[in-house]
């Protein structure tokens, strides 16, 4: 029995984390010439990515960055979203880069547990956002649409996707008519680059929607079962994705919503521990809001870690939940 506090102390311990994303920021010399954007210098910061906002002096259009060119995060060409005329000046990147594996770190008293704090302000759910209103014939894919608060990107592999303001999940909604119910698979990837798909099965009522369950970052690609007769879209909902696995509705330590300092009435959602299928759920588990995402509303939720999450045994399951599937 110990009989000081001295006696507790476990002394400096290795644990390990390594989740979410860090903002990250170039600093660049670089001209624009209609969507081509050229790097001369690299002047300090991080390496140029994909998806990185760009501004400067003689960056007149806010634009971003779609895809590598001859240059892959340093010196070369990109191609940019937005096609302007901009004379070679210091140009200002910023965006987010994936952490990689979890690292060490000291935690002083072992492996008691951490907490992870995700901030989040997501833009307003659209119902077309993703797929415009079209009408498929037969089986095959849709056409997808960057609408509203998704922007199109290629990704380091070569990948085209749509990329959603952060993650969530998807909704098919049907026109009006009398719609057959078809599958749609939605094929994408999550927030750390996890390859991952979901199928949704649309109504059998018309003007209705049908959310997924798990929490998409990139699409890249919807294909449907067979002919719906009536117009689908595809569009964004408030089911936003957790950074990090919540194994128990526990775990949520609070929930601030729109600046408000009393526990937020959403509705929480444990991964699934299950092996990933295109039914199950997601990996990591989700949050409704109780009030629409509008832009402007912020998520604040602090969420418990367990040592299976970070401590010196850390692994990515008990951190990102089961593989995607």
């Amino acid at each position: 029995m110990p009989q000081f506090s001295d006696d507790l102390f476990l002394g400096a311990a290795q644990g390990y984390q390594g989740i979410g994303n860090y903002a990250n920021s170039a600093t660049f010399t670089g001209s624009i010439a209609t969507t081509t954007l050229t790097v001369t210098a690299m002047l300090s910061g991080d390496p140029i990515t994909v998806g990185m906002w760009l501004g400067g002096a003689n960056v007149g259009t806010a634009a971003y960055i779609t895809a590598f060119g001859t240059g892959t995060g340093g010196t070369g060409t990109y191609t940019v979203s937005a096609s302007q005329t901009a004379a070679s000046a210091t140009v200002i990147g910023a965006g987010n880069a994936l952490l990689g594996d979890p690292a060490p770190m000291d935690v002083g008293v072992g492996p008691l547990g951490r907490v992870y704090v995700w901030d989040v302000i997501p833009q307003a759910l659209v119902a077309n956002n993703i797929a415009a209103s079209q009408t498929p014939a037969a089986a095959g894919s849709l056409t997808l649409t960057a609408g509203t608060s998704v922007r199109s990107i290629t990704r380091a592999d070569g990948t085209t996707v749509l990329q959603l303001d952060c993650p969530r999940a998807v909704k098919v909604t049907t026109g009006a008519g009398t719609p057959t119910q078809r599958n749609f698979t939605i094929s994408g990837y999550d927030i750390y680059g996890q390859s991952m798909s979901e199928v949704i099965t649309s109504s059998a009522s018309q003007s209705t929607a049908v959310n997924g369950k798990k929490a998409f970052y990139q699409i890249s690609g919807i294909t449907v079962s067979g002919g719906t007769v009536v117009a689908i879209t595809v569009g964004t909902t408030d089911i936003l994705g957790s950074p990090v696995r919540i194994l128990d509705r526990g775990y949520i330590v609070h929930a601030g919503y729109n600046n408000t300092l009393a526990e937020d009435a959403g509705t929480a959602v444990a991964a699934d521990t299950a092996t990933a299928t295109t039914t199950t759920g997601d990996v990591r588990g989700t949050f409704v809001p109780s009030g629409a995402t509008d832009g402007i509303k912020r998520l604040v939720m602090t969420i418990a870690l367990p040592a299976i999450a970070v401590g010196p045994n850390a692994t990515r399951t008990g951190a990102f939940g089961v593989t995607q599937a």
